[in-house]
C-alpha cells in the first residue's frame, strides 16, 4: 500500500464520434473527502471533427467543467454527469484509485486511458534517452526521439524543451526514482542554485548523466572571477554529491530541470 495514499474515485469523459465510436476525451479524479474535483481534457480538439458547432463546444469544454465545479462541487457536479449524459458525451462509471498527490495522480491517468494526437511543441514534447540528449544538444548529432509525451496544459512549450526519464534516488523526494521529467535546454545566467541535467565525461556508461543541483564557488584572479570549485549536490543526504572539476571540458551541463512528469 502507498504511504500517504488517498482513497480517490475517477471517471473518463467520452466523445462518441461518427464512424469512429467513443473517443476518451480525459479524465475527472475526485476526491471523495474534500469533495474537490481534479480534470484534465485532451487539447486536439481540432484534429477530431470537422463539424465546427462541436469544435466550438470541445474549445471550451474544460473552462465550463471547471467553471461548473467551483459552483456546484466536484461531487455534485460528477453526479450530475453520469445522470444527464447518454449521447455525444458519456462518462464512465467511477473506478476507486489510491493517490498520493491528486495532480500527479491526474497526469498518471490521463496518459493511461487517454491518447491525444501529437502537435509537436504545442501539446507533446519529444522523448529521448539522456544518451541521445547529450548527443542531440551537445554535439548537434541527428538523433530520432523516441516519441511525443503529452505535456500538462499549464506548462508553455518551447523547441528547446524534451521530456527524459530518470534512474535513482539521489535527488528524492523531489525527483523519484524512475520519474519522466522536462528539461529546457541551455542554461541562461548564473547555474549556482539550480537544477541541472548533467554529463561527467570522466564516468562510464549511464553513471556518467544525473540531475543535480549545481553549486560553485569562485575565486578572484585579478582581472577576472574564477572558478574555485564546482560540485553537483544531491537533494537525497544518503547521496554523494559530485565534485567536478573546474575544468569544464571535464564535465557537460545539458539542461536545466523544469518539472517533475510523474
Amino acid at each position: 500500500m502507498l504511504l500517504d495514499a488517498h482513497e480517490g474515485e475517477y471517471s473518463i469523459l467520452q466523445l462518441d464520434l461518427p464512424g469512429e465510436g467513443l473517443v476518451n476525451l480525459g479524465v475527472l479524479l475526485l476526491n471523495p473527502q474534500s469533495g474537490e474535483l481534479y480534470l484534465r481534457l485532451r487539447r486536439d480538439f481540432e484534429t477530431l471533427s470537422e463539424e465546427d458547432d462541436l469544435n466550438v463546444t470541445l474549445s471550451v469544454l474544460a473552462d465550463d467543467l471547471e467553471q461548473k465545479a467551483a459552483e456546484m462541487g466536484g461531487k455534485a457536479l460528477v453526479n450530475y454527469l453520469e445522470d444527464s449524459l447518454s449521447n455525444v458525451f458519456q462518462i464512465t462509471g467511477r473506478e476507486e484509485v489510491l493517490i498520493e498527490d491528486f495532480r500527479r495522480g491526474l497526469d498518471r491517468l490521463y496518459r493511461q486511458h487517454v491518447q491525444s494526437n501529437v502537435l509537436e511543441f504545442r501539446t507533446h514534447l519529444p522523448r529521448y534517452s539522456l544518451k541521445a540528449a547529450a548527443g542531440k544538444f551537445l554535439e548537434n548529432e541527428e538523433v530520432t526521439e523516441q516519441g511525443w509525451i503529452e505535456a500538462p496544459p499549464d506548462l508553455r512549450l518551447t523547441p528547446d524543451m524534451f521530456v527524459a526519464q530518470i534512474a535513482g534516488h539521489s535527488m528524492e523526494p523531489l525527483i523519484p526514482d524512475g520519474s519522466l521529467c522536462v528539461f529546457r535546454y541551455g542554461v541562461v545566467g548564473s547555474r549556482s542554485g539550480r537544477l541541472v541535467l548533467a554529463e561527467d565525461l570522466g564516468s562510464p556508461g549511464n553513471d556518467r548523466y544525473a540531475v543535480k543541483r549545481y553549486q560553485s564557488k569562485k575565486s578572484d584572479s585579478g582581472d577576472s572571477w574564477e572558478h574555485e570549485g564546482v560540485w553537483l549536490e544531491s537533494l537525497n543526504p544518503e547521496f554523494k554529491s559530485w565534485d567536478l572539476d573546474p575544468d569544464e571540458e571535464k564535465y557537460h551541463i545539458i539542461a536545466e530541470f523544469v518539472r517533475v512528469l510523474d
